[in-house]
């Protein structure tokens, strides 16, 4: 194919070169955004009086065309071609003749290019949070169902207090939110700045409505700075840190489901459809979805400091360096959808075992807090209501008896406030109860907070 940017050189580079320099074989996937681009780009030429409306006409119907061939797969894209940019427009020339020429008047590779990119972020970032909405969506009907299923609520990985399953679930809920919030930031940024217009670092000679340009293409302005325009990449950092958060709270949870899985805690089930076995060991069932999660989110991770390395000394405006900036942005995105994904399906699907966790829930002394609480309410001072039940403790751990089966005639050795109703209040069930303040892990509570998240979503 001819190098359209052949100019003082012979456009003729040795194949090393080409191989080097070729970027087809990724940034293939903004063919919609580009001809998207260049059919606004046109408009506008047209509307300046660039070009002529009959022109402007063509230019349209052939993109138009070749984004339907290549969509349908009927048009295959030129692998030999140097960038999508180069294919779109040779096959426009190809296709229209002369008149595809004129299209790049007025614009760069370099301004297309951070155009088309921003653009794909923009849609990415959508893409992402619809997911995100399906996430959250299964996190708050399966808490619904388990706002009542007792848990041992740990700090430390120790036993703290028992706590609802359905919170547990819903602070993973709370996480997505957040990264939603992130999302629509970064694209409210990504569009408050188009960059086209700047063309490959100057400006351009040309009388061109930049406003008129943007607004086309959903943009809610323009960014003020050719020389910015052309060479800023910062919604790539911008949304691979917002993914590489999101991916962090997805671990996180691969980290909790892979735990809860073990024989060790045994609450939850995996259906078999969602693990895989041992080529050696016939008894295993292994919560391989989760841990490759857990695993990808170190290659997200990757792609947000490669592109920070990258980034980090180039000098204004336009470096072939910034080239690098798409492989890391597909791959993380396409990582974290097929994570998201993954993760509707597991909640969705997975077992809870009731019996296990309540059982795990009265090991610990869990319920030591309530004791304190209960002590202050009957008029002890916090601090000593929580030494006196710091003893309590002690002498059921060396008795090998739980709070709540202390012998009320023991009980009072410790003090004398203490009284036969402490047996109901030292209770699994009462003490996740009795946790009724705003955010709490009270089933009324959880609800408040499922709705809440059905409000948002």
């Amino acid at each position: 194919m001819n190098k359209l940017w052949a100019g003082r050189t012979a456009g003729k580079t040795a194949s090393l070169v080409d191989e080097i320099n070729s970027s087809i074989g990724v940034d293939m996937r903004l063919y919609k955004q580009d001809i998207k681009g260049s059919i606004a780009h046109a408009e506008m030429m047209a509307k300046q009086g660039i070009v002529s409306e009959a022109d402007a006409r063509l230019i349209i119907e052939g993109l138009t065309g070749i984004e339907q061939d290549i969509t349908s797969g009927a048009l295959e894209i030129d692998m030999s071609a140097e960038d999508i940019h180069m294919f779109v427009e040779q096959e426009l020339t190809n296709r229209i003749g002369d008149t595809g020429k004129m299209l790049h008047t007025a614009r760069s590779r370099n301004d297309q290019v951070a155009l088309d990119t921003k653009m794909y972020c923009a849609g990415a970032a959508d893409d992402v949070d619809e997911m995100l909405v399906q996430l959250m969506k299964v996190l708050a009907d399966k808490a619904e169902k388990t706002t009542g299923v007792i848990m041992p609520g740990y700090t430390h990985m120790q036993h703290a207090q028992p706590v609802s399953f359905g919170q547990h679930l819903m602070a993973y809920a709370m996480m997505f939110e957040r990264d939603r919030e992130r999302l629509a930031d970064c694209k409210k940024r990504i569009l408050s700045r188009s960059p086209i217009g700047a063309c490959a670092l100057a400006g351009t000679t040309f009388d061109i409505d930049r406003e008129y340009e943007a607004g086309l293409l959903g943009f809610t302005g323009v960014a003020l700075n050719s020389m910015d325009a052309v060479s800023d990449r910062d919604h790539f950092v911008e949304l691979l840190s917002a993914l590489s958060i999101i991916m962090m709270h997805v671990s996180r949870l691969s980290e909790e489901i892979i735990t809860w899985c073990t024989s060790e805690f045994s609450f939850v089930k995996l259906p078999d459809e969602y693990t895989t076995g041992s080529s050696i060991m016939p008894q295993k069932k292994n919560p391989d979805v989760a841990e490759l999660c857990r695993g990808k989110t170190g290659r997200v991770y990757g792609n947000l400091m490669s592109l920070l390395t990258t980034l980090k000394g180039l000098p204004l405006a336009y470096n072939k360096d910034i080239q690098e900036d798409k492989m890391p942005l597909f791959d993380s995105v396409e990582t974290v959808e097929l994570c998201i994904e993954a993760f509707i399906e597991i909640v969705d699907v997975m077992q809870v075992d009731e019996e296990s966790m309540y059982e795990s829930a009265k090991v610990g002394y869990i319920n030591a807090t309530d004791l304190a609480d209960y002590l202050v309410v009957k008029g002890m001072p916090f601090r000593d209501a929580y030494n006196v039940s710091g003893k309590i403790v002690s002498y059921c751990i060396g008795r090998d008896v739980a709070l709540e089966d202390l012998p009320i005639e023991e009980f009072k050795q410790f003090s004398d406030l203490i009284e036969s109703d402490v047996h109901e209040r030292l209770s699994l069930k009462t003490c996740m109860e009795k946790r009724n303040s705003q955010g709490g892990t009270s089933p009324e509570q959880v609800m408040k907070q499922i709705e809440y998240i059905r409000s948002i979503i």
